[in-house]
This record gives C-alpha cells, sequence and structure tokens, in this order.
C-alpha cells in the first residue's frame, strides 16, 4: 500500500513513525546496540516471549545437541534478533558507504556477470542475518537502470502503516518492492524490454495450505512444506537461480556470497530446486544456528493435516 491510499489518521500514524524510525536511525548502531541489550533482557528474560517455541524448534532441529547447547542456541537467537531490529531502524538514514561496508559481498563480480549478459536471476535467500541489509544488492552492480530492474517479492502486512513505512525503508538503495502476484507479469514486462530482473525470494516461511507442493526433509524434520514460486518463475522464464549463502562476522558486520544453484533451470525434475535451496539454507543454519528466525512456528503444518484438509486418501 502507498501512503496516498491510507487515511487521514493512518497518515498521521505513518508520520509519526517515519518522524521515531529516522530519528532512532541517526543514533550510531553503538548506541542502538544498547537499545538492542535492553529489549533482549526484557524480551527473553521477563516477557519469555515464544521461549518455549525456541526450544522445542531448536532441540527437534538438533537432535543430537544437548540441552544445555540449544538453550545457549536460543539465548544468543535472542540477543542477535534485537540486534537484527536496530539494524533494520538503521536502514532508514545509513549511507550507502556504510552499508556496503556492513552488509560485504565476497564475490560481486557473479551477479555483474550475470546481469551483464542480459540473463534474469532470482537470488533465494532465508530469513537468516540481516536479510534486511540485502536490499543493497543493487549498490554492488555496476549497471545502472533501466538497464536493469531489481526487486524483491514481498508479502505485504496486515497493518498498512507499517507496511508502507517498511517498504519506504526497503526501497532506499534501488530496490523495487513487487508483491508476490505480481512478480511474474512483472519479470514477463521487463524481459520484454529486453531488461534482465534480479528478483529477491526470501522462500523459507510456511506456506498456505493452497500453496503447498513439496514435503522436504529439512533440519531433521522429514516433512517441511517449502515455497516453490521461485522455482517455477525460474523454470517458466528460464532464470538463473542463485542463493545467497550469508554468515555473521562480527556485531553489525556481515559476509554474503554468491552460490549458483543453476544457470538453466528448464529441463530440471520439479521441485529438485526447491530442495536444493533448502539443502543451502540448512548448510549455513547449521554453520551458524542462532541467526534464523526460531520465533516462527516453522513446522505447524503437517502432510496428515494436508491430506485431512484436501481430503486425500492414500491408495495402496
Amino acid at each position: 500500500m502507498v501512503a496516498g491510499k491510507l487515511n487521514l489518521w493512518q497518515r498521521f500514524l505513518l508520520t509519526a513513525l517515519r518522524c521515531l524510525f529516522y530519528g532512532l536511525s541517526l543514533l550510531p548502531l553503538n548506541i542502538l546496540y544498547i537499545l538492542s541489550d535492553t529489549f533482549f533482557y526484557l524480551v527473553y528474560y521477563i516477557l519469555r516471549y515464544r521461549r518455549h517455541l525456541v526450544q522445542k524448534n531448536l532441540t527437534t532441529s538438533f537432535p543430537e545437541k544437548s540441552e544445555a547447547e540449544c538453550h545457549r542456541i536460543a539465548r544468543d537467537f535472542y540477543h542477535w534478533i534485537f540486534d537484527c531490529l536496530v539494524e533494520t531502524i538503521k536502514l532508514a538514514s545509513i549511507s550507502p558507504e556504510e552499508l556496503q561496508q556492513r552488509m560485504h559481498f565476497e564475490n560481486p563480480e557473479f551477479l555483474n556477470h550475470l546481469v551483464h549478459e542480459g540473463k534474469s536471476v532470482i537470488l533465494m535467500v532465508g530469513h537468516y542475518c540481516n536479510w534486511e541489509w540485502l536490499s543493497s544488492v543493487p549498490l554492488h552492480i555496476d549497471v545502472h537502470e533501466p538497464d536493469w530492474y531489481p526487486m524483491q517479492v514481498y508479502h505485504p502486512l496486515e497493518n498498512p502503516v507499517v507496511d508502507t513505512l517498511l517498504l519506504e525503508i526497503r526501497s532506499r538503495m534501488g530496490v523495487n518492492n513487487i508483491t508476490m502476484n505480481r512478480t511474474l507479469r512483472t519479470m514477463i514486462a521487463a524481459q520484454q524490454r529486453g531488461v534482465p530482473c534480479v528478483a529477491g525470494f526470501i522462500a523459507d516461511q510456511v506456506p498456505l495450505w493452497e500453496a503447498i507442493h513439496v514435503w522436504i526433509n529439512f533440519l531433521s524434520h522429514h516433512d517441511t512444506p517449502f515455497f516453490t514460486g521461485g522455482e517455477r518463475i525460474a523454470k517458466k522464464l528460464n532464470c538463473a537461480m542463485v542463493y545467497i549463502d550469508l554468515r555473521r562476522e562480527r556485531r553489525g558486520y556481515y559476509v554474503a556470497t554468491y552460490r549458483l544453484i543453476t544457470g538453466n533451470p528448464s529441463n530440471i525434475p520439479d521441485y529438485q530446486l526447491t530442495e536444493q535451496y533448502a539443502r543451502l539454507l540448512e548448510e549455513t543454519i547449521r554453520r551458524q544456528p542462532p541467526f534464523w528466525l526460531w520465533t516462527h512456528n516453522r513446522w505447524k503444518r503437517t502432510p496428515e493435516g494436508y491430506k485431512e484438509r484436501f481430503n486425500i486418501n492414500d491408495h495402496v
């Protein structure tokens, strides 16, 4: 939703939130991290927000780890997630130069080469490390619009005020925010103009029942549903499919590496690319477990529930 579609009260709230976010974002990150530490102690030790769910997710995902190890990962997760929050606030005013230093791409020439060749690209990422700072991808491309079209696919939030504010922040570095239902036609229109698209998909959240097409063994859970929209668009338009592997070096500094899934998806069997994405994401998470979104109820949908919902009977 754009600001022009908000009612008077919503526009007032949006203006107030803009002022709050921008004012806070002007503070150095070292100061914002004090705010993060405060949130951490309040939420982790006093409110205990979703601690049972986080612990359950960790113990079922890492059965080889002791309960004490999972508790340490959970504590580190809560500490990091509020770092991610204040870092997102910082995105409201951070300079492109500082963001490039803090979100470092090890092999930017990889994506540059694909764009220069006129190849559209599907970038597959997860809710891992600071995914919001990946909106800095255009800063690392030495081709300027309108010679290519950078976009990130998003699902609108229920709160139109917060949704509008986040879209403004996410667009600061040159990314176009496109809803999932507009993604395919937006990319087709760009390709018809001879303009390659680079589209980012965060594809590790729980799909709606109607959008479940595949169940994958992921983090010791044998039946994990995954979105397949990125794969289906890549195959339809013959886009390269690339995974962004993230790691956290230290507080406020991340390293991203492009890893090719396929350059020619057309003849690959259905859902194999989604499974490859899941394998790469799992590898990333296992390397540094605290930095994934463990508060998400990732395994709330099951094959049994799917069959019951759609009245599917197994045939021997």
